[in-house]
């Protein structure tokens, strides 16, 4: 278990960093610790040496536990955070157990349009309360990779309705701790309520699918025709 630290630490313990890398990291990890945790029970199921995060904002919690991630959201405060790669690298190394040299990079963009980046060189494409990453980024997945995505949004569900991804696992947050169980997988993304899921519908509501059995996250491996 990784000892979380007072929010007084975040508050006094960097010294190089710009004030507003400052307050936007504080502000991101209110709940501190939270998405360390999560990052490290992905680590636990997978290594990926190339990690993709669009709709990031200014969470750099991947880099807890990924080496090499590149950043990518069109928000302007992310930008400015970014902007500072002293001060990012500074709460990176702050985490105990994160990679030596971190390799990082920022994209400011809207992840629906072309990123630039090459094809089918990423191993994990990570989804969380951004839209429909897995719709639009894909394409960056190699095939193998890994898709983690919440149901915030519906990209859960539109990952589980898309033949290319196989559900492998899911994430189970239990007193802020976090999970993978790759078993008994059958039970989850069942819909409470009958009825047909499409692109269409999820693209309409704009929300996620209630599920029978939830989970708080999912994990599936890319496999294209």
């Amino acid at each position: 278990m990784f000892a979380r630290r007072p929010t007084s630490e975040w508050d006094h313990g960097f010294n190089s960093m710009e004030e507003k890398t400052r307050k936007l990291w504080i502000d991101q990890d209110r709940h501190t610790g939270d998405r360390l945790r999560l990052f490290r029970a992905i680590s636990e199921y997978t290594a990926p040496k190339k990690v993709l995060y669009p709709g990031c904002f200014v969470d750099v919690a991947p880099s807890f536990s990924f080496r090499n991630v590149t950043f990518v959201d069109i928000d302007s405060r992310a930008q400015q955070f970014f902007a500072d790669p002293d001060g990012v690298r500074e709460i990176i190394a702050s985490q105990a157990g994160a990679p030596g040299s971190p390799e990082f990079r920022f994209i400011h963009a809207d992840y629906t349009e072309d990123l630039g980046l090459r094809g089918q060189s990423f191993d994990l494409l990570i989804s969380l309360y951004a839209g429909f990453v897995s719709e639009h980024c894909s394409r960056y997945l190699r095939p193998g990779g890994t898709l983690l995505v919440n149901p915030s949004h519906g990209d859960a569900a539109m990952a589980s309705i898309d033949p290319a991804f196989r559900l492998t696992g899911v994430v189970i947050s239990r007193g802020g701790e976090y999970r993978v169980k790759t078993g008994d997988l059958g039970q989850y993304l069942v819909p409470k309520k009958p009825g047909t899921i499409t692109a269409e519908s999820l693209h309409e509501s704009g929300r996620g699918v209630a599920y029978a059995k939830p989970a708080f996250a999912y994990l599936f491996e890319f496999s294209p025709d």
